[in-house]
């Protein structure tokens, strides 16, 4: 099996560190961006990546389009080879500025990299999504059990994330002082919650009802006067794990240690799906869930910048393109109500289009 050169080794450490210190990627991201660099030397053999040439590029895309998913056993799908290609193209764009790198790679060469416009479509495809209803999320908290200490943290955790939309990471890494419930909000303060692009923000909670927000109180008072947790202390410790009789490990009680990283936090949704009998929404498909419940509360371009911008989002579009598909079945119901003939709508049309307007001059803030 061949190594890579030295070369190679060092620019990609260089690359990797350009990622994450420049252009301000999270590493997982990074990590992605590593894979692809790694699959092109292997179909490529290992070369110096000054010796690229177009026809590694087209060999890459067909190495690709014939390797098999470990995790499905099916060839790749043309989303991951898309993906890949375009971190490799991303690479040469930038090795081509890199001393010992200009002057020895062909510029047009790198476009070899795109894929066909037809593979390009195919990849680009939205398959629809799975978004739970509120009605789902609350009916699914009401049935998770609060006896034990990690039970009552688990559904407090459910509870949090319906209410603020807060990504994984930022809930693992949240404290109880970030959390103002006499002002009913979240300060995602950067310099010590997990938070995308490291941006500082506050989230109020979103109008989900009653129960997600009197959980999540609860939970805070029990922390704070029952265990004699600090505002300094993880709103949802780590699980404290001990060996049985049986020299097996079982959770036992709390640490005052914030999660390493998310997947407990996705484990404690599995399950509560689960035991409700409904499929697995992930943690950040409950952002899906708020945008859709924004576009049925919101009235103005206002309302929905304001929804937007509660779930960190600089830009309404991110909201729009990123969560906000209409659904099949309002599709449907959208069309259905269109095939009907309209009587005098003259005023509401006018009415429409001048909040359209107003819509577009918010955006472009």
């Amino acid at each position: 099996m061949k190594k890579n050169t030295t070369n190679n080794v060092r620019i990609i450490h260089e690359y990797s560190k350009y990622l994450s210190e420049a252009k301000r990627l999270d590493q997982s991201t990074v990590d992605g961006v590593m894979k692809s660099i790694n699959r092109f030397e292997k179909s490529v053999g290992h070369i110096d990546f000054n010796k690229f040439k177009a026809k590694h590029a087209i060999g890459f895309k067909k190495y690709l389009l014939n390797q098999k998913s470990i995790v499905t056993g099916d060839k790749l799908s043309k989303a991951t080879v898309l993906t890949a290609t375009r971190h490799l193209k991303g690479f040469y764009q930038y090795l081509v500025t890199q001393k010992g790198y200009r002057g020895k790679i062909n510029y047009s060469d790198i476009e070899y990299f795109n894929l066909s416009e037809k593979d390009t479509r195919v990849a680009n495809a939205k398959r629809p999504k799975k978004v739970a209803a509120v009605e789902q999320i609350v009916q699914t908290l009401e049935m998770m059990p609060c006896s034990t200490m990690i039970e009552m943290r688990d559904r407090a955790l459910f509870a949090f994330v319906i209410l603020t939309g807060a990504r994984d990471g930022a809930v693992a890494s949240a404290k109880i002082k970030h959390i103002d419930i006499a002002e009913q909000n979240f300060y995602q303060d950067a310099r010590e919650v997990n938070t995308k692009f490291s941006k500082s923000f506050t989230t109020y909670f979103f109008p989900v009802g009653e129960l997600p927000s009197k959980v999540l109180t609860e939970w805070i008072d029990y922390l704070t006067k029952e265990l004699g947790y600090k505002p300094n202390d993880p709103l949802f410790p780590k699980t404290k794990l001990a060996h049985n009789k049986n020299q097996q490990f079982e959770a036992v009680g709390l640490l005052r240690e914030h999660w390493s990283n998310a997947d407990p936090i996705r484990k404690v949704f599995k399950r509560a799906f689960e035991s409700a009998g409904l499929i697995y929404f992930n943690p950040h498909s409950f952002r899906n869930t708020l945008v859709r419940l924004g576009e049925n509360l919101c009235r103005t371009p206002e309302d929905f910048k304001a929804w937007s911008q509660n779930l960190g989002h600089e830009s309404v579009l991110t909201s729009f393109y990123s969560y906000g598909d209409v659904p099949d079945y309002k599709q449907a119901e959208l069309l259905r109500k269109l095939a009907k003939p309209a009587g005098n709508t003259s005023l509401g049309m006018q009415e429409q289009f001048e909040q359209f307007m107003k819509f577009q001059q918010m955006m472009s803030k």
